[in-house]
């Protein structure tokens, strides 16, 4: 059996600079996603790490999907959002009511790249749960209604009666969106690009928002 501390990678596919990074980290993440989409990655390349901290002060963490990068609602900052969605009774809805900070983690192993966002949380607003819940499949729609969300279940049986009661109760009719459903929008206030690099001494180029805009640094690997 291989030893665990044995599992190593050397990384040698790219660089990182901060000469050669964007101003704006939301820029930059955009383009570093559409080179993990343009990579086809054997994993989902909008596939995230959610942490968030319990009421009681513990960590908690899950991956969900990144749905969305766009400007906060608020025009006048030049702040910009990363958006998901989840059912507001979830562990993670609880988290998020007594805690509105979380931190989001991107891990391309294909491109050797990782990105963190540390930010602030809010609720997206109800028009834009709307209308991406409306872009969601049949199945999709019906389940948000079908799972109470990290409530106990008695059966995986008793979850698809449920789910079945319901295809038939919304045949060919709207499925209006869960009352307790919708969007956050995590808004970055640092974020940081992860490059692999040899023996170790990677790439790490660090974004923190200021009065003044956001300043780059790097970071010791």
């Amino acid at each position: 059996m291989t030893s665990i501390a044995d599992l190593r990678r050397n990384y040698t596919l790219a660089g990182l600079s901060e000469n050669d990074v964007l101003a704006n980290p939301v820029q930059q993440f955009q383009r570093w996603f559409q080179e993990a989409l343009d990579a086809n990655l054997s994993s989902e390349a909008n596939a995230m790490t959610l942490a968030t901290v319990t009421p009681d002060g513990k960590p908690s963490a899950r991956i969900v999907l990144l749905k969305g990068v766009d400007e906060q609602s608020d025009k006048q900052s030049d702040k910009q959002g990363f958006v998901f969605y989840t059912n507001y009774e979830s562990q993670k809805g609880h988290d998020l009511a007594v805690h509105p900070q979380a931190c989001l983690l991107f891990h391309w192993m294909e491109l050797e790249r990782q990105v963190r966002i540390e930010g602030v949380v809010e609720k997206v607003s109800a028009e834009e749960t709307q209308a991406y819940f409306q872009m969601r499949p049949l199945e999709s729609r019906i389940g948000a209604w079908a799972s109470h969300q990290s409530t106990v279940l008695p059966s995986r049986e008793v979850l698809e009666t449920r789910f079945q009661e319901l295809l038939t109760e919304y045949e060919g009719k709207d499925i209006p969106v869960p009352p307790y459903w919708g969007g956050y929008r995590v808004l970055p206030e640092r974020m940081e690009f992860w490059q692999g690099r040899a023996g170790r001494l990677h790439d790490r180029i660090a974004y923190t928002h200021t009065a003044q805009g956001w300043r780059i640094e790097r970071l010791s690997p």
